[in-house]
Order: structure tokens, then sequence, then C-alpha cells
């Protein structure tokens, strides 16, 4: 997925299983640019295996806060503290208001929401206060050796069907 402006109108994250090759570059740069506690991990890299020997396949998955289309987690939460940000699409999270029930944990496909010492709810914000997303992109982004991880602003079906692919991958 390239870098688009026209009729894009949300960030998004993508994958392509193909070209991951189990590095954990984006995981890691994740943890380290934001100095990630230990045991919380804001993005993560599974490998994913299919099949029976001798017909053995292995897949993987990055995985972090999809900043989905419609976010069940802020429709779950029962003191908002998670919201959609209208400008750009990304769910942020009011750790103020946070009263660390995991709620949303419950209703997150990808597992995204984490709890550290605080008890409060953390997850992927794609860097929006550490990055100008107009004109880089996040850690994660730019340690992906082979591109397999992508970033960039798209419209609603298409980050609805990312969210979808990444849910398939997941379940196999």
């Amino acid at each position: 997925m390239e870098r688009r402006r026209e009729m894009s109108t949300e960030y998004g994250f993508s994958f392509a299983k193909e070209k991951c090759i189990q590095c954990f570059g984006c995981e890691v740069a994740c943890k380290s640019w934001r100095e990630g506690e230990f045991g919380v991990r804001w993005r993560r890299v599974y490998n994913i295996w299919q099949g029976r020997y001798p017909k053995v396949k292995n897949l993987s998955a990055s995985v972090s806060c999809m900043h989905c289309a419609e976010p069940p987690c802020a429709k779950a939460c029962p003191v908002q503290a998670i919201q959609k940000r209208a400008e750009d699409g990304i769910v942020i999270v009011d750790t103020g208001k946070c009263i660390g029930c995991k709620a949303c944990l419950k209703v997150c496909a990808f597992g995204a929401p984490q709890f550290g010492a605080n008890g409060k709810m953390q997850k992927c914000d794609m860097c929006f206060n550490q990055a100008d997303l107009s004109r880089e992109f996040p850690p994660c982004i730019e340690t992906c050796p082979t591109k397999a991880l992508q970033f960039g602003k798209m419209d609603q079906k298409e980050k609805i069907a990312l969210e979808q692919d990444i849910q398939r991958l997941m379940a196999l």
C-alpha cells in the first residue's frame, strides 16, 4: 500500500504476509521507541503454522491496534475513555478516564488493548504525538526490511478489508 492522499480519509496499517521474514523488527522498534514496560506489547509478530508433516507451512502476522473503521473497543468502554479522532481515524485512549475494566479487550479481535502496571489500557496510537504522520512513518514501518508492514491514508472500505484480512490470518 502506497501513501495516498487523493480519496483517502484515515490512517491505517496493512500487512503482506508473503513478505514477512519474521525478523520481529517492527515489534522491537515499537517497544524501544515507545519505551514500553515489561510484558506490554503494542505490536506483536505471530508465527502461524498450517498443515501436517511433511506439508507444513509457516506464515506471519504483525498485529497491533488496527484503528478500526468502527472500533468496537470505543463502543464497549463504559467511561468513553477510547475515542476515534475524526480528522485522521486514529483511535486514542484517555488514560485519565480509563478504569481498567478490560471491556475493550473482550471485544477487540486483534488483542490490541494492553494493561501495564497501572492497570490502565494502553495500545498503539500510531506514534501520532511523536511523529509527523503526514511526512514520516512510525518506527514499526520504518524498520520493516521487506516492507511487509505498510502505513498510509485509506478510505473506509479499504480499512475494513484490511481488518478482515488480518482477522482471517489470525484465525488460521
